[in-house]
């Protein structure tokens, strides 16, 4: 009994207040769902990885990147430099739209971003953690997609 009130203790610590984690397989499906799955030729595996290593599937995580020179809003960390309205705004939405659990508007602006010329290299992250991993299949593991559970 002791153990569980500790550990319950710690977790709200350890998450800001008010953060919702998603879980892996809920991700996956928003993201399937907003037609993610081979966008631009990259597998929905590609971006659960991503969402993984840029926010710990936290889709209300903000990170300043003092070092870089900008912040990263939501599940992908998308940058207010370039895409939100605290740069040159080329999603036409406010940052802390990003923020938003039911990723729609995410969904809307990473696809922008995935179809400029860097790709899925945008993200850095992609790029170490994801791009020639050969364990990609693991991140949808156990998740349930085919069209018929959807509907």
């Amino acid at each position: 009994m002791k153990a569980s009130v500790i550990l319950s203790l710690i977790g709200y610590l350890v998450v800001p207040s008010g953060a919702r984690i998603l879980g892996r397989c809920v991700v996956a499906r928003k993201l399937y769902e907003g037609g993610l799955n081979y966008f631009d030729g990259y597998s929905l595996e590609n971006w659960v990885c991503l969402a993984y290593f840029e926010s710990k599937f936290n889709p209300t995580a903000v990170y300043e990147n003092s070092r870089g020179g900008y912040t990263g809003y939501g599940l992908f960390q998308i940058r207010d430099s370039d895409w939100c309205d605290h740069g040159r705004n080329r999603c036409r939405m406010s940052c802390s739209g990003f923020l938003n659990p039911d990723l729609k508007k995410t969904i809307k602006c990473v696809k922008k971003i995935v179809r400029g010329k860097e790709g899925m290299g945008a993200w850095p992250s992609w790029s170490r953690f994801c791009q020639f991993s050969d364990t990609l299949e693991r991140w949808l593991d156990g998740c349930n997609l085919s069209t018929s559970s959807i509907l």
